[in-house]
């Protein structure tokens, strides 16, 4: 899904024209639009303060924006990044609250945060999410077409905890767990699509239509040596889990996740104005895994499910989804000038029932570029708008607060 916000661009770069001498609240990544709400700012403390305890990045932001499937909605957005205590080698915590509902009573609400405590010594990062939207669905595997879309719709409930210990400096170990409550999917237009026993939805089970508990458990490990993790300069990153699904948790389905997310950040031409990012994630899955949670390219509804990254920007959510997932994707952050920065992007990836299936033709491509300006200095927090084109027929613009990755 989408969400286009011009005018917020507009608005949000002439508040902050305005205010130039002074550094604007950070917000961890997110979609909003701002409107003419006065910001709280945080001046930068003097020379002499530097071991006083800084105060947290704070701005509530209104959201208004407008896409095919929801009609006009509306809604707010609260956004705090801080540091606990005055150690400046202790990386910054941020949460992000948002909701919202839809002329057509579509809603979120979604609550993600990732903390650091005191001396970095343990590491929380999840999502508690309530969604009740509508999704184009194209079916299962990698050459699913866009003559099979059908609109679907259904609630979703979404609990996500990660709680990690440090090892050693920027190693961290611990469990993850994910439930998910999915209630009945069905068709936004069952009338037009409902009587085609071939359509995609018609190919689900009885049981997948029926919506279900899925709950996994399972050992995490963190490596982060990001220099920041809002906007990283240097540094590599590493995320890897597994979760066991089962019914001695709660589940409807029983099925085992793999997954890794590794991401290497490099300047280029020695100095900070060009950054090389590069991301590869691979989720993998054993058992009877639910069409909800398969692996899918095009993932741009944030949340903890890929660690809040935007996978294959340009492709559509989920366009194309299977049990298993592989993708990459590289980006050039270019340094323009004043607080304008631009970026290009690539991303390629496949989907496969068994990872054999992979080929090189089926290899899937999405790619754009963007812009970003510099909405606080201080936490190095970029608002983004991206344009991307993908396989499958689709494009999009993105507009966002934070990188993709």
């Amino acid at each position: 899904m989408r969400f286009l916000y011009p005018l917020s661009a507009l608005l949000l770069l002439g508040q902050l024209a305005s205010a130039q001498s002074v550094t604007t609240p950070a917000s961890p990544d997110s979609a909003v639009r701002v409107t003419t709400v006065a910001p709280v700012v945080a001046v930068t403390p003097p020379e002499k303060d530097k071991d006083k305890k800084e105060k947290p990045s704070f701005i509530p932001v209104p959201i208004a924006f407008y896409q095919q499937e929801t009609g006009f909605a509306g809604g707010l957005a609260i956004l705090p990044v801080w540091r606990f205590g005055t150690d400046t080698t202790v990386r910054k915590s941020n949460v992000r609250l948002l909701g919202w509902i839809s002329q057509k009573k579509q809603t979120t609400l979604q609550l993600t945060h990732n903390i650091f405590t005191p001396e970095e010594k343990f590491f929380f990062s999840g999502e508690l999410s309530y969604y009740d939207l509508v999704f184009s669905y194209y079916g299962r595997g990698n050459d699913t077409r866009k003559s099979d879309e059908v609109k679907i719709k259904y609630p979703l409930f979404v609990f996500d905890e990660k709680a990690l210990a440090k090892v050693v400096p920027n190693l961290f170990v611990g469990l993850r767990y994910r439930l998910t409550n999915l209630g009945d999917v069905k068709l936004k237009d069952p009338v037009d699509q409902g009587n085609n026993p071939l359509n995609v939805y018609n190919r689900l089970s009885s049981q997948e239509r029926s919506g279900g508990i899925t709950s996994g458990l399972g050992p995490a490990l963190l490596y982060d040596g990001r220099d920041n993790v809002l906007a990283t300069y240097t540094g590599n990153y590493v995320d890897a889990h597994m979760l066991f699904n089962g019914s001695a948790l709660g589940s409807d389905y029983k099925f085992t996740r793999y997954q890794v997310d590794a991401r290497h950040f490099n300047p280029l031409f020695g100095s900070n104005n060009t950054i090389l990012a590069l991301q590869f994630l691979g989720q993998y899955h054993s058992g009877s895994v639910p069409f909800r949670e398969l692996g899918s390219m095009g993932a741009t509804l944030g949340g903890s499910l890929y660690n809040n990254t935007y996978l294959m920007r340009g492709i559509y959510e989920a366009r194309f989804r299977d049990r298993q997932f592989t993708t990459f994707q590289a980006e050039i952050r270019q340094k323009l000038f004043w607080r304008f920065d631009g970026a290009a992007f690539l991303g390629v990836g496949q989907v496969g029932y068994k990872l054999s299936d992979y080929s090189f033709d089926g290899t899937k491509f999405a790619g754009g570029v963007g812009a970003r300006f510099r909405f606080n200095r201080r936490d190095r927090l970029n608002i983004r708008l991206d344009y991307g084109v993908g396989s499958g027929g689709n494009s999009g613009i993105i507009f966002a607060v934070g990188e993709a990755f």
